[in-house]
């Protein structure tokens, strides 16, 4: 698999997001940590070296599946981790991007990846009772210390984003980007290339959507957040759900899935640009590494940057009020 780089850290182009091995999307029931496990090697196996993982998910289920999966197999893999959306003090679900809550989230995440250092360390979401200078300096620590590689950020805001890298060297960005969500390319992206940080997209395939194997919401279990989303509900999902028959009509000429087109798409923006596509069974992860080697004409690439936008906002008001901006 051809690579992309993160600053100075060098990925494979496709990752594995590990966030669904913690049950997201899950009806109750529904987790199989061995499968998972297989889904992480054979990730591995087709030359995927970059893991994507948070101690939130779970709460901390899915870094003890990413820690017993690489078990004998942690050289050359590069993994990333989030740390902020859990208070250590208050030992909930919290945001905490203070000092000492990150020193606390560290060891716990090393211990349970099995691992002496985390290649990527993301600031999961911008805390707004902890100054950013205070969060970066924390993660320069860690760095001075070998337990952190690389440092990153998520769904930050442009001021955040250059705060942060003032005091530590930030390597990548995550948000979302794909072909129903484009919002980075206004200002995000040439922010972050004009300080060579590179670009890690989660929820590549539209939560799901763009696969093309979600035709109703019915089917979802009660607590799958999507069926609150404003892209997933009413006139917006049947509209979307065109934008999805558009994106078919061009895969079926690439000789790609919906899936594959998307993500081909994704990697024709840059090789500073490293998706995440999340999955828990094998078969997902073969079709979305396979969209490595999908060549897309250039009036296939033109028609999907020219696909309707995507109807409804990315998220409700409560989660977007979460987000930096």
């Amino acid at each position: 698999m051809k690579n992309a780089r993160l600053g100075t850290l060098e990925v494979s182009r496709i990752g594995l997001g590990a966030m669904t091995m913690a049950g997201t999307y899950t009806a109750e029931g529904g987790l199989d940590e061995a499968e998972s496990i297989r889904t992480i090697h054979r990730a591995l196996d087709l030359g995927v070296t970059h893991i994507d993982t948070a101690e939130i998910y779970g709460p901390f289920l899915s870094e003890e599946i990413v820690g017993r999966a690489l078990t004998g197999r942690r050289d050359g893999v590069v993994i990333a981790t989030k740390f902020g959306l859990y208070s250590h003090d208050l030992d909930q679900r919290s945001p905490d991007s203070s000092a000492a809550n990150i020193r606390t989230a560290v060891e716990g995440s090393l211990r349970r990846l099995g691992t002496d250092h985390i290649d990527l360390y993301y600031q999961h979401r911008v805390d707004r009772n902890t100054p950013i200078e205070e969060t970066a300096g924390a993660v320069a620590d860690l760095i001075a210390e070998g337990k952190v590689l690389h440092f990153g950020l998520s769904e930050a805001s442009p001021e955040t984003i250059r705060r942060a890298h003032a005091v530590q060297t930030v390597s990548a960005l995550q948000t979302e980007y794909s072909l129903w969500t484009r919002d980075v390319e206004a200002e995000i992206l040439p922010l972050l290339r004009e300080l060579g940080i590179g670009l890690v997209p989660y929820s590549p395939l539209g939560h799901g959507l763009l696969t093309g194997r979600i035709r109703t919401v019915a089917d979802f279990p009660d607590d799958d957040w999507r069926k609150t989303n404003p892209r997933f509900t009413g006139e917006n999902f049947s509209r979307n759900l065109a934008i999805v028959e558009e994106v078919r009509a061009i895969g079926a000429e690439a000789g790609a899935t919906p899936a594959q087109t998307a993500l081909a798409w994704l990697l024709t923006r840059g090789d500073d640009i490293a998706p995440i596509p999340g999955t828990r069974r094998v078969d997902r992860v073969e079709e979305n590494t396979a969209a490595d080697r999908i060549e897309l004409t250039t009036s296939q690439v033109a028609r999907l940057d020219d696909l309707t936008p995507a109807a409804g906002a990315r998220h409700d008001d409560g989660n977007m009020a979460s987000i930096d901006r």
